[in-house]
């Protein structure tokens, strides 16, 4: 039977759908949305509902341009600022720690499988290849796993942890393509080359990366676009634009990808906040279709085969692997305190990468390629489920995890300032208790510096003044300068809402999804 375009779509619109809703009851129960992507996709796969997709191919053109999105859009939101003081720690983790992380499970992978998988054969270089392929933490994953967890991490550990995931893949991808040629090459390796080929992926993605940032935010400010949607559009180009040419010119796409959009989100351009938008439903949609697709692309009963030994090779990951790469990276920065190096090892998640990376293998035709794609997705899955599920217990227990703002973000109020503005929105809900010190908007006893712009009752909105009635369940959209101030009032007050919840604040939107603090500029 042939597949109609109508089936395709149905069967697509029923696999976003169902992902959607796996994602929604994950974040109620703290499992990370992307292992219940890839679960949703392993349902509907072959062994599940049988949803034919068997195309190593597909899977990789389709995993790189959202990979390419995801790594811009997390470029776009990550601010120099932010990133600055722990710039030289991040570099380190993603070239050296990344070295370090794939050369000891190489090692381990070699052992491990000669002992439990003897008939598999697979020799010291291919053990290498599985280890580069998993090498890098995974930009997806951090990125959606630290926000949708709502962690507010001290020390400046977010920034760091992101510009780690955000910028070590292109590490991993040179060792891989590196073993993929030696693997099917004849000879001996040049590795004077490799070493060139190395730094040349390097200073090419960065100079493309740099360059065509800076040529993106002159053109989106000099164009006269009518239609305010094209901007996006525009900008999306610009992405696909770096990671093709980079190519072309034999750097590193995904370094280019995310340094421009480190150039493009910290520049001041037109339209600046429907752009930010535009990529957070980009990026979010590119996370989901990756993960989907890979969950449809494994064959589950193989996994079963692999499960021993891709067990023991994630404990070593996690356990061995990752935290001696971390504290010998780390050694250096004396000053950064040993529980932060530990939370960082911790966070070694593995995520869509790694299987993107092992499908470039198959797709090269990589001797033991399909036993490394196996447990590579096996690895991945044990990541998701042993570290992503407790990070945020991790950070509890090592004192890292700060408390969150009482201010919380409005939800009642479709309005949003632009980031110029210094200031803090928040929503609260008129309880009885407020109405003891008086039942107009004058006897509130509110901070300097603080104003409430709007009033929602029901359906109804409009703008108040000191003599304004407030009654029982209205919502109040406040603005103020003082949030110290403004949140002490609301505790005090005992008025904060937190089913409608979240703040807005142009300093503190690291923790909120796909956002960062910014100096962003009103569309």
């Amino acid at each position: 039977m042939t597949l109609s375009v109508e089936h395709l779509l149905l069967g697509i619109s029923v696999l976003f759908f169902l992902s959607i809703m796996a994602g929604k009851a994950g974040s109620r129960f703290g499992v990370p949305a992307l292992l219940l992507f890839l679960v949703v996709g392993m349902i509907c796969g072959s062994d599940g509902l049988g949803f034919p997709f068997d195309n190593a191919q597909v899977a990789h053109a389709v995993g790189t341009i959202a990979l390419c999105i995801i790594l811009f859009s997390g470029g776009m939101d990550t601010k120099f600022a932010s990133i600055r003081p722990v710039l030289r720690q991040g570099i380190t983790l993603a070239t050296l720690g990344v070295l370090l992380t794939a050369g000891i499970t190489g090692l381990a992978a070699w052992l491990i499988l000669g002992t439990t998988m003897e008939t598999a054969q697979m020799g010291l270089l291919s053990s290498m290849l599985l280890a580069a392929v998993m090498s890098s933490t995974d930009s997806a994953s951090v990125f959606s796993i630290l926000r949708s967890k709502g962690l507010h991490l001290k020390d400046k550990l977010t920034p760091m942890l992101e510009l780690e995931s955000g910028s070590n893949d292109p590490m991993a991808y040179i060792l891989t393509i590196t073993l993929i040629g030696i693997i099917n090459g004849s000879g001996h390796p040049n590795f004077v080359a490799i070493g060139v080929m190395f730094v040349l992926q390097l200073v090419i993605g960065l100079a493309v990366g740099f360059a065509l940032g800076k040529l993106a935010v002159i053109a989106i400010n000099r164009l006269r676009i009518d239609n305010q949607s094209l901007y996006s559009i525009l900008v999306l180009t610009f992405c696909l634009f770096i990671f093709s040419l980079t190519y072309f010119l034999k750097g590193n796409g995904y370094l280019a990808v995310y340094v421009g959009g480190l150039v493009i989100g910290n520049s001041r351009f037109v339209h600046k906040r429907t752009v930010l938008n535009f990529f957070d439903g980009m990026a979010w949609m590119s996370q989901l279709i990756m993960f989907l697709m890979l969950g449809l692309l494994v064959v589950p009963h193989e996994l079963i085969d692999v499960a021993l030994p891709s067990l023991a090779i994630s404990l070593v990951m996690i356990l061995l692997a990752r935290p001696i790469s971390v504290f010998l990276s780390l050694l250096p920065f004396r000053t950064m305190p040993s529980k932060d190096k530990l939370f960082v090892s911790w966070v070694g998640l593995r995520g869509a990468v790694p299987i993107i990376f092992a499908i470039m293998a198959r797709a090269e035709n990589v001797p033991h390629a399909q036993l490394i794609f196996n447990i590579v997705f096996f690895c991945t899955l044990i990541s998701l489920v042993v570290q992503g599920t407790t990070l945020s217990k991790m950070a509890v227990w090592l004192g890292l995890s700060s408390k969150p703002q009482i201010l919380r973000r409005p939800k009642s109020f479709d309005v949003e300032f632009s980031d110029d503005v210094k200031s803090i929105t928040t929503e609260i809900s008129i309880k009885p208790e407020v109405l003891e010190h008086g039942h107009h908007l004058m006897d509130m006893p509110l901070p300097d510096k603080t104003l409430v712009v709007l009033v929602r009752r029901g359906d109804k909105f409009f703008v108040p003044t000191g003599k304004t009635e407030l009654f029982v369940n209205d919502k109040l959209l406040i603005i103020t300068d003082d949030m110290d101030a403004l949140a002490q009032t609301v505790k005090n007050m005992n008025i904060g809402d937190d089913e409608q919840a979240s703040t807005s604040n142009s300093f503190q939107r690291v923790f909120w999804p796909r956002r960062r603090p910014n100096t962003q500029q009103p569309d």
